[in-house]
């Protein structure tokens, strides 16, 4: 995986799967996993719409089975590299954000509020307990720095995590530009080069838009922080949610579109 661009454009697409936030669900991914590689065909392509990692006990053992996906879809359908992509969601963000700790003006502050945000739970599957790394964040800059070199070379010691981390996308879209995927939300006012942080953290009132936002006749995103989000309401005339809520049901949601903005299959995990 290379760093080109933040948007991508997915050519000589006909069929585009995408995979709601996962939140470390290890299970429920691999149940979603055994049944794309069931029906996936030639040609098709398939976006991750970000929180792969995050809330659940599993991010690293999660992302490790991702990448080892990623690797069989390519093998069997000779896919290449810019047919499997990954959004960046709020907690990749976050884990981001611990990587640059000593860089922060209050890390400790900011650590506190990213940990009670879910991203502890993936600094934690990493090998780094919690109560350290608090203690940590309110230590010297070169402590801090001591301690997100270790994080690093441990993320580097799993295959493909920290590429996974580097080449992250902000958005996709089909090559027609009438399928639209992100994270969570955009800010329709603006165009997609003007965007900012709000593809991950959200933009007021996006779950409302009955309009096309641009060219894009259909929104596909990954997550919502309210309502009971299911394949029975996951939809409107716009946007396609791949997200439910609550998170105790362990749920992932996916779906299959065409790339005129057509909803060919919605699919939840066991």
């Amino acid at each position: 995986m290379e760093h080109k661009k933040n948007f991508i454009e997915l050519r000589n697409d006909t069929r585009i799967w995408a995979i709601g936030s996962i939140h470390s669900n290890l299970n429920s991914f691999n149940s979603l996993k055994n049944f794309i590689l069931s029906n996936f065909k030639y040609g098709d392509k398939i976006v991750f719409l970000g929180n792969i990692i995050g809330l659940g006990l599993e991010s690293r053992e999660t992302l490790s089975s991702v990448i080892e996906f990623r690797f069989k879809l390519m093998s069997k359908y000779l896919l290449n590299k810019e047919d499997v992509i990954f959004l960046r969601g709020a907690q990749e963000e976050m884990l981001s954000k611990v990587l640059q700790l000593q860089t922060a003006p209050n890390p400790h502050e900011i650590i506190e509020w990213m940990f009670d945000h879910g991203v502890s739970a993936t600094i934690k599957s990493y090998g780094f307990e919690i109560d350290e790394v608090i203690n940590i964040s309110s230590s010297s800059t070169v402590n801090i720095s001591k301690w997100t070199s270790k994080l690093n070379k441990s993320i580097e010691s799993n295959p493909g995590h920290k590429e996974y981390i580097l080449n992250l996308k902000h958005a996709a879209y089909s090559s027609t530009k009438k399928v639209l995927f992100v994270n969570r939300g955009v800010d329709i006012s603006r165009p997609l080069s003007a965007q900012s942080d709000c593809f991950w953290w959200g933009y007021h009132n996006f779950s409302k838009i009955e309009n096309p936002y641009k060219s894009f006749v259909r929104i596909v995103r990954g997550y919502q922080s309210k309502n009971n989000i299911g394949i029975e309401n996951s939809k409107n005339n716009i946007i396609c949610t791949l997200f439910r809520q609550p998170l105790s049901e362990k749920k992932v949601l996916a779906g299959l579109f065409g790339i005129n903005g057509e909803i060919l299959d919605l699919f939840e995990s066991n």
